[in-house]
């Protein structure tokens, strides 16, 4: 979709990003920067407040410089809410994501240009029914002649979408279609052939995930596991396992389970090392993405909240993947006991050996399904499109009522 130069199009946009969730909202917010740049050509100003965490997926980052391009877009250091803007400043489409707050001065400047931009709040991503009312609402600003618009990323046609650039699909086809390359790129990770061989499985969660009690049921198991880990994840259960400091290329086989720690990878790297994997454990929002859009088994460690309320938006997704992929029970099941939301009557009790091997089992049957799931998200479009087809429709309506 290129942008035309009539009234109703826009040329620019600005996304602010606070980094709560040390990994998930930048990544969402830089991979969604990137696309609109690279294949809408939109001129984008990604302003980030944590520049450290952004390096960590996107090695080009500089942590001490104020304005940098990376990628064709223009990185801000978004370091204060203070500050004057002139209308000049301000782009045409305005995203906060997540609902963050950004500075008053750069909305007051909003308020003053003719024609105002499209201002959006980019939500987090969930399966809950109520996502599809509240999907584009608008919310007029108490003061200001300013409308802000809901825009949530979803899993059906009444939702925003996925966030899914336009080669992702023929780039993964590619890379899983050539075990030479996939071998290669292992090897790349320092991986020995017997663990290329062996089930692999990726781990990526959140500090309290029941990692130990995972390690010891694939210890004890028949197959052989290699689980790959980031560095800085899971580092006490990690640690514990190695009996040295888990730096990158650090690794110890105990049983039938080989633990690797590897680099914290840039992007295109992480996308490849879930594609190349049996078995994903992911976390938070954008890793959760990408995890099924690599088209295999993967467990979601969600993000905590409150009173657990994170328990809900699990569920809310298990029940719709679930039917997705063919009713398969296990991945409920394991999906429920890693959040620690699977109550007793439920069968709580179940041993975690029982459930990996029902679940491993059940794990190629997964796989088929999880393709039919892929290929049914695809129906519904991609978010930055999806995001640049509403702007456009309020921007033409806006000119259209000033005729």
């Amino acid at each position: 979709m290129q942008m035309s130069s009539d009234k109703s199009s826009a040329a620019s946009l600005a996304l602010f990003c606070k980094v709560v969730d040390n990994f998930g909202d930048i990544g969402i917010c830089w991979r969604l920067a990137r696309q609109l740049r690279q294949e809408h050509g939109i001129d984008v100003t990604l302003w980030v407040d944590d520049l450290r965490s952004f390096q960590r997926i996107c090695p080009a980052v500089v942590l001490d410089a104020r304005l940098q391009p990376i990628d064709g877009v223009a990185v801000r250091h978004w370091d204060t809410q203070d500050g004057t803007y002139s209308t000049g400043d301000i782009a045409d489409i305005v995203i906060e994501f997540f609902a963050c707050d950004i500075p008053p001065g750069y909305i007051d400047a909003m308020a003053a240009c003719e024609p105002r931009p499209v201002w959006l709040n980019l939500e987090g991503l969930s399966a809950e029914e109520w996502v599809e009312g509240c999907h584009t609402l608008p919310s007029p600003h108490p003061r200001l002649p300013l409308t802000k618009y809901f825009f949530f990323p979803g899993f059906t046609s009444k939702t925003g979408g996925l966030l899914h650039e336009s080669s992702l699909e023929e780039q993964r086809e590619r890379f899983q279609s050539d075990p030479a390359a996939m071998s290669a790129f292992l090897e790349r990770l320092g991986l020995m052939p017997k663990e290329i061989g062996s089930l692999k499985a990726s781990l990526f969660c959140y500090p309290h995930a029941p990692v130990p009690a995972l390690f010891d049921t694939w210890r004890s198991g028949g197959a052989p596991v290699t689980c790959l880990v980031p560095e800085g994840v899971a580092i006490d259960a990690v640690e514990d396992f190695l009996g040295e400091q888990p730096v990158p290329g650090v690794s110890r086989t105990r049983d039938a389970l080989t633990v690797r720690v590897l680099p914290f990878l840039p992007q295109e790297d992480y996308d490849k090392l879930l594609w190349a994997c049996d078995l994903n454990f992911v976390r938070g929002e954008d890793s959760f993405v990408r995890a099924q859009w690599a088209g295999k088994p993967f467990i979601w460690h969600i993000y905590p909240q409150d009173k657990n309320l994170h328990h809900k938006k699990l569920r809310a997704f298990l029940q719709r993947y679930q039917a997705g992929i063919g009713s398969i029970d296990s991945i409920s099941e394991l999906s429920l006991r890693w959040n620690g939301a699977w109550i007793a009557d439920e069968g709580g009790r179940e041993s975690w050996a029982g459930l990996w091997r029902t679940f491993e089992k059940d794990m190629p049957g997964i796989a088929r399904g999880a393709g039919d799931w892929r290929r049914d998200m695809l129906v519904h479009g991609d978010l930055a499109m999806n995001l640049l087809k509403f702007v456009h429709s309020i921007r033409s309506d806006a000119a259209q009522k000033k005729v």
